[in-house]
């Protein structure tokens, strides 16, 4: 897929944090589960509950400590639907730290909605980030994979995926139009993005897709 058709087609993407994170983000940077992991020094058996398997609640990396980061929870990616949905030998344990090295971003405010919405995020605030993509997304053309689902979940359906679902940007398919064959559905970058703030439009505390206040 051809960068500026990239950003053409989507010109805002969307990251949705825990309610109270950017100030932790601005300072700090967006970081992956391993990228929080590797800042706070965690190690050994401690290490693999937050990486290696699914995190059926948000959780407290170093709970009632000043450095303490929350990561978020995976209860869309049980253990068990895992092992239907994936293909071509990965395990559970091989996709928890797939998905946890990589920092997610919709690259369709429909879809950051639909996930504001959902069962168990409706009632919950959110620091909701919109970055701008025509400077974010060439900084980091090379850290950042495209994907055409929600890599995360496996409801209804636990559709059939693997790490080849995530594409770099010129290996995106795409039709002689220049459009993708599958529509974008998320934006993922490697490991971490230490200088997000410099790319942010706005920062909005939201409650499902009432914005109750702008933050940033």
């Amino acid at each position: 897929m051809d960068l500026d058709k990239l950003i053409e087609l989507h010109p805002r993407v969307y990251h949705m944090a825990e309610r109270g994170a950017w100030e932790s983000i601005r300072m700090r940077g967006l970081m992956s589960a391993t990228a929080v992991l590797d800042h706070l020094a965690i190690e050994g058996g401690d290490r693999a509950r937050f990486e290696s398997e699914q995190r059926n609640q948000k959780m407290d990396v170093r709970a009632g400590h000043p450095s303490n980061i929350v990561l978020r929870d995976q209860r869309p990616m049980p253990e068990a639907r895992l092992i239907q949905a994936l293909k071509d030998g990965t395990t559970p344990r091989q996709w928890y730290e797939l998905i946890n090295h990589k920092v997610f971003f919709w690259a369709d405010e429909t879809r950051l909605h639909r996930l504001l919405g959902a069962r168990d995020y409706r009632r919950l605030e959110h620091d909701v980030l919109t970055l701008d993509s025509a400077t974010f997304i060439p900084a980091y053309a090379e850290a950042i994979w495209l994907c055409h689902m929600n890599s995360g979940n496996t409801w209804p359906m636990p559709h059939r995926r693997g790490k080849d679902i995530f594409c770099r940007i010129p290996n995106y398919p795409v039709k002689r139009s220049g459009k993708p064959v599958k529509n974008v559905v998320e934006l993922v970058v490697d490991y971490a993005v230490p200088n997000i703030a410099k790319y942010i439009v706005d920062v909005r505390r939201m409650q499902g897709s009432e914005v109750l206040d702008v933050i940033g």
